[in-house]
């Protein structure tokens, strides 16, 4: 694995598999994948479960067997999950279907501005599964500020928006971390971006010294804008960037 600086492989997503030849969707594909990733110097992994028509899903059985595929594979990687609403649109469903997961996961990622989420993360705590607080707006890290559980979350997870120019990635990075430590200076912040804002949002959170994230689902793209063959080299640029650092 890595260094100092927590780097997660992000390694699906919510992509279709036309998306890229080399994205992961079974468990077999998965495990692999992971495996690969660690190797490239990633510290924990972040995957969504796909089903036979490869898209996003909670399903308990397709959840447990993408989870112990990576458990075989690399026991000792920290392994996160979505639970993302796109997977499973009504709240209710989609808390019965994390409820029945017998293969648990180390954390889970929660959108807080999605319907059902409050729920979904005391679901979550009851049976010892860390909570990734994903925040997208300043709006979303106003509302988690005001939560309850606030200081129970394993780490507050900004996920900055596409299609921003560099500075207004770092500027809205650093306004949502400034409100982040008002209230919390000891909770994990793990910064990233999305398509255009990726590389930038990681070069700013490597700077900060804060937990980051890169895979396909944030980015199909290495730093120079030439395409990634796939995960492991996305992760082997971005550890580079850290070594650089050092």
């Amino acid at each position: 694995m890595g260094g100092p600086i927590l780097i997660q492989a992000c390694i699906n997503g919510a992509l279709p598999p036309a998306a890229h030849p080399a994205l992961p969707v079974t468990p077999a594909r998965i495990a692999q994948d992971v495996a690969a990733v660690v190797s490239a110097g990633a510290d924990a992994v972040h995957l969504h479960a796909k089903g036979d028509d490869g898209l996003d899903t909670l399903d308990p059985d397709t959840v447990d067997a993408a989870i112990t595929a990576v458990r075989v594979a690399v026991p000792a990687l920290p392994v996160s999950v979505t639970t993302g609403a796109w997977a499973l649109p009504d709240p209710v469903a989609r808390l019965e279907a994390i409820s029945a997961w017998s293969v648990l996961p180390d954390v889970a990622s929660v959108n807080w501005h999605e319907p059902g989420s409050v729920a979904i993360v005391e679901a979550l705590f009851e049976r010892d599964v860390g909570v990734e607080a994903g925040l997208w707006t300043m709006d979303d890290v106003r509302a988690w500020a005001d939560s309850p559980v606030r200081d129970s979350v394993s780490r507050v997870l900004l996920e900055l928006p596409d299609r921003l120019e560099p500075g207004q990635a770092v500027a809205l990075a650093d306004a949502m971390i400034a409100h982040v430590r008002k209230v919390s200076v000891d909770v994990p912040i793990l910064l990233h971006g999305e398509g255009a804002s990726a590389w930038p949002a990681l070069r700013h959170a490597l700077v900060l010294g804060l937990e980051t994230r890169i895979g396909l689902e944030d980015t199909l793209l290495l730093p120079d804008g030439s395409p990634a063959a796939d995960n492991a080299a996305l992760v082997g640029a971005a550890r580079e960037l850290v070594d650089r650092l050092a």
